[in-house]
């Protein structure tokens, strides 16, 4: 996919029902930009309350060329003008999905070879690749780590967007793996309140503010310049938003 975005801040089911959530995400998406995701991802948020939310979603979409990306809920995303879905396991299938929205770009989330291959055969435009690294709310999973996302990247030729645990520190390593982007939650800064002084909180690290050169300051911008530094170090890369043929299963 052209110009698919290389860092997909998704939200949690907490983060929805804070009365400043649309100014945050606007922010978030302002930094962003065309180079960026937002997923609106809730497993606790009514239908109503997801419609509403990925209305004005889909207004900053609009205005800022970051994506809106619904997770599960083909029918809302549809219905706002969202730029794609996100399926999950228990979503429907990529078949049935084409039957709600014949044009909508679809992504899977995947744990195993097999999944991605699977998906990418079914017709969808993208994956998401996970765990990669080990985090809290998966604490007692076996994280997939970076041969996972080595073999995925091998065996598919569709974008593959790594997910769980990633810090701007593990982009380097993750591109050359063959992952196309990144996608965290944490790292977008959703709890904005908690205090990211402390450098030594691994967990803290992707709350730190950086100022993009669009002027906002996000912890998310992060990942960019993680993204453009590794690009510049003078490997023989793709311009950004562009895979590499090796460990990438070639365009």
């Amino acid at each position: 996919m052209k110009d698919f975005p290389i860092v997909h801040a998704v939200t949690d089911s907490g983060i929805l029902t804070d009365e400043d959530f649309l100014p945050r995400a606007l922010s978030i998406m302002r930094a962003l930009g065309s180079r960026g995701a937002l997923h609106l991802r809730s497993s606790k948020a009514s239908g109503q309350t997801l419609h509403r939310l990925a209305s004005a979603l889909a207004v900053y979409q609009r205005g800022t060329g970051c994506w809106l990306i619904v997770n599960d809920r083909v029918d809302i995303a549809a219905a706002v003008g969202a730029r794609g879905v996100q399926l999950a396991s228990h979503s429907l299938t990529i078949e049935q999905a084409r039957v709600v929205a014949p044009g909508l770009p679809l992504g899977s989330s995947v744990h195993s070879v097999e999944e991605a291959v699977e998906a990418e055969a079914a017709g969808a435009s993208w994956c998401v690749a996970g765990t990669v690294f080990e985090t809290p709310s998966h604490s007692g999973r076996v994280p997939a780590r970076l041969d996972f996302v080595e073999k995925v990247a091998k065996a598919v030729r569709i974008p593959v967007i790594a997910i769980g645990g990633v810090r701007p520190e593990d982009v380097a390593a993750l591109r050359e793996a063959g992952a196309y982007g990144v996608a965290t939650i944490r790292g977008a800064g959703w709890d904005h309140e908690i205090d990211a002084s402390a450098d030594e909180d691994m967990l803290l690290k992707t709350r730190l503010p950086v100022v993009s050169e669009s002027g906002f300051s996000e912890p998310v911008t992060r990942y960019i310049s993680a993204y453009d530094s590794e690009s510049g170090s003078g490997r023989d890369d793709n311009a950004d938003g562009q895979r590499r043929s090796q460990g990438a299963g070639g365009e």
